[in-house]
């Protein structure tokens, strides 16, 4: 039975942060629409790269210091 929680609970965790990161997408979208293309023309695609690296980058960080923690968690629990 813990196994089917731990499962729902992934899954559950799993489609909350997608509809989270559907909503920071969209304001993300909106800010460099009305607040970087204005003031410098022609910088919209350079915005939105910089954007998708530093996303990927903090994606990337947080997924390895997830799998960190969870090796220090496996580890100390096999113990």
């Amino acid at each position: 039975m813990g196994s089917i929680t731990n499962e729902m609970l992934k899954l559950s965790t799993t489609g909350f942060g997608l509809v989270a990161a559907l909503a920071w997408n969209e304001a993300v979208k909106t800010f460099i629409e009305d607040y970087v293309k204005p003031y410098t023309p022609g910088s919209g695609l350079v915005s939105q790269i910089i954007y998708a690296v530093i996303i990927t980058l903090l994606a990337v960080t947080i997924t390895y210091q997830l799998t960190v923690l969870k090796r220090k968690f496996t580890s100390k629990s096999s113990k």
